[in-house]
C-alpha cells in the first residue's frame, strides 16, 4: 500500500516503546511477526537528483523488476521488531529520498518504486520476503536496497550469488567484504571490527588500560567483541572482563552487571542494543561503577536521553558511529537531506537515523545510473554496475567502492561523539532552527592506526 502518515504514528509509538524498554537485539530489527508492507513513492513535484524524463524511458536491457515505468528496489526492513525504532525513521528517509527522485524525473526516465516488506527481524520471515523479491510477480525487484540484519543477510548471502542479485545490508558484519561469503552483499561504511579498534583507541587514550567486554553473542556482536579484543591485544590493554557474547537479550543481566563493577574497568565496550544498555549501565551505576563506556553504534539510541539514564549518559558514554550526525550547517549531503525532509516530511522529528536511510538512497540511485549508463538493467547489470562506481556521499560518510581487492577498498574511518544532553531537543522537528539529538562532535571521520594498519583477510567473527 501507498505510504501514508500512520508512519508517523507508528514511528512516534516505537520510538518511545524503544526509549522505555524492550527485549531487543541484534543490530536491526527483533523477533515476532510483522505485517508486510508495499510503499510506492509517488511523484510530487520539488528539487532533486534525477533525471529529465521527458524524452521517455531510456533504452535499456532489462529481465526482472525494471519496466519502461518503474524501477523497483526491494527493503527487507525490521518495522516491527526489537530495532524498528531505528529503522523505521531510515525507511521513512529512504521513501522521501526516492520521492525527491521521482519528482525530478526518476532514473532513466524510471520512477524507483521502493517495495518495503516487514522482516520483524525473524530470519525465517527474512527468508520468507526474500523469495517475494526474487520471485516474478509484481513485488519482485531489480536489487535489494536495504536487507535488515547480520544473521537476516548471511542467511540470504548465498542466495544473493545464485540469483545474481545485489544487497545493501543495514548491518555492518566484516564478512560482507569477504569475496567467498559476502560477494553480493554490498557493506557501507566500516564495519563493526574495525569500528570497535577506533574506538578502543580513543577509550584508552582518554580513561585507562583496564577494559571490560560485552557483547551479544552472534555476527553482530561476537564480531565487535572480536574487534575489540584485538585492539585490546595490540594496544597492551587487560581485558578485566571478557564477556564476548555473554549477553543474552530478555535475560537475567545481574550476573554481567556483577562482573563489570567487580572488574575496576577504566572503561566498557559494548555491542549489545540501546534497551539491554539501559539495563546494564544503569545497574552497574547504580552499584558504584564509575567507569565509562562506549561501544559499537547500533548499542545506543538518542532516546535514552528521554529517560532515568539522560544524565548518567551525558557523563560516561561515548557514541561511535558510522556518518556525520544531525547538523544544520553540516556537509553538502546533510543540506540535501535536511532540504528534502522539509519538503516531504516538514513535521518529522529530527533522528540521526534519517542519515542511514538517505545515505542508502545515494547509493542505490548511483549503482543504478550507472547500470542505465551501460544499458544494462537486468540483476547481473545492477550487481555488475555496483562494483564499477565509487559511490559520492556528498560528506555525510567516506565515499565507497567494491571494485578490487577487500583490503584495498574497505571503510575505515569511523566517527566519534559525546553524548551532551544540552544539545537534546526530543520534540524539535526538521523544520525547526536549532534541533539536534545530543552530541558534540569528538572526532571523525577517524582511522586510528590500528585500523589504518588492519589487514582483512576474511571475517573478524565467523559463526559455527
Amino acid at each position: 500500500m501507498k505510504a501514508t502518515k500512520w508512519w508517523a504514528i507508528l514511528l512516534a509509538l516505537v520510538m518511545v516503546a524503544a526509549a522505555c524498554g524492550g527485549d531487543d537485539d541484534g543490530d536491526a530489527g527483533g523477533d515476532g511477526t510483522g505485517t508486510e508492507t508495499e510503499t510506492t513513492s509517488g511523484s510530487d513535484s520539488g528539487d532533486g537528483g534525477g533525471d529529465d524524463s521527458s524524452s521517455g524511458p531510456v533504452e535499456v536491457t532489462t529481465d526482472i523488476g525494471v519496466d519502461d515505468e518503474v524501477i523497483r528496489i526491494g527493503y527487507n526492513a525490521d518495522l516491527s521488531g526489537i530495532f524498528a525504532a531505528s529503522v523505521l525513521p531510515i525507511i521513512e528517509a529512504t521513501e522521501v529520498y526516492w520521492e525527491w527522485v521521482n519528482a525530478n524525473g526518476g532514473i532513466a526516465g524510471r520512477m524507483v518504486e521502493p517495495v518495503i516488506l516487514d522482516n520483524a527481524y525473524d530470519v525465517p520471515k527474512h527468508l520468507e520476503n526474500y523469495e517475494i523479491f526474487t520471485g516474478d510477480g509484481s513485488d519482485s525487484v531489480v536489487m535489494i536496497g536495504q536487507s535488515s540484519g547480520s544473521p537476516h543477510t548471511a542467511a540470504t548471502a548465498g542466495l544473493l550469488i545464485d540469483d545474481g542479485m545485489a544487497a545493501i545490508p543495514l548491518s555492518w558484519y566484516s564478512g560482507w567484504a569477504d569475496p567467498e561469503f559476502g560477494a553480493n552483499v554490498f557493506e557501507v561504511q566500516t564495519t563493526y571490527c574495525v569500528e570497535s579498534q577506533n574506538g578502543m583507541t580513543y577509550m584508552s587514550e582518554q580513561y585507562g588500560n583496564k577494559v571490560a567486554i560485552i557483547s551479544f553473542p552472534g555476527e553482530y556482536g561476537q564480531d565487535g567483541a572480536t574487534g575489540a579484543k584485538l585492539a585490546a591485544e595490540a594496544l597492551g590493554l587487560e581485558v578485566v572482563f571478557d564477556g564476548e557474547g555473554a549477553v543474552v537479550p530478555g535475560s537475567d543481566q545481574t550476573p554481567v552487571i556483577t562482573e563489570i563493577v567487580n572488574s575496576g574497568a577504566d572503561f566498557v565496550w559494548a555491542t549489545i542494543n540501546p534497551t539491554t544498555l539501559s539495563e546494564i549501565m544503569g545497574g552497574a551505576v547504580a552499584e558504584g561503577f564509575t567507569g565509562s563506556w562506549s561501544g559499537n553504534a547500533p548499542t545506543y539510541n538518542p532516546n535514552l536521553l528521554d529517560t532515568d539514564l539522560g544524565s548518567t549518559l551525558d557523563e560516561y558514554y561515548i557514541h561511535s558511529t558510522y556518518t556525520e550526525l544531525w547538523d544544520p550547517s553540516g556537509s553538502p549531503g546533510m543540506q540535501e537531506l535536511i532540504a528534502g525532509m522539509q519538503e516531504f516530511r516538514p513535521d518529522a522529528v529530527v533522528t540521526d537515523y534519517y542519515i542511514l536511510g538517505w545515505v542508502n538512497g545515494i547509493i542505490v540511485q548511483q549503482v543504478l545510473e550507472q547500470a542505465a549508463a551501460n544499458g544494462d538493467m537486468t540483476r547481473a547489470g545492477v550487481t555488475q554496475a555496483a562494483r564499477e562506481i565509487t559511490a559520492d556521499l556528498k560528506g555525510l560518510a567516506p565515499n565507497q567502492t567494491w571494485g578490487g581487492e577487500p583490503n584495498d577498498y574497505i571503510v575505515r574511518e569511523s566517527y566519534l561523539y559525546d553524548v551532551d544532553l544540552s544539545k537534546y531537543t526530543p520534540d524539535a522537528t526538521v523544520s525547526d532552527e536549532g534541533g539536534g539529538s545530543g552530541y558534540t562532535l569528538i572526532e571523525g571521520p577517524y582511522a586510528s592506526p590500528l585500523a589504518q594498519e588492519f589487514d582483512f583477510t576474511g571475517p573478524c567473527f565467523v559463526a559455527e
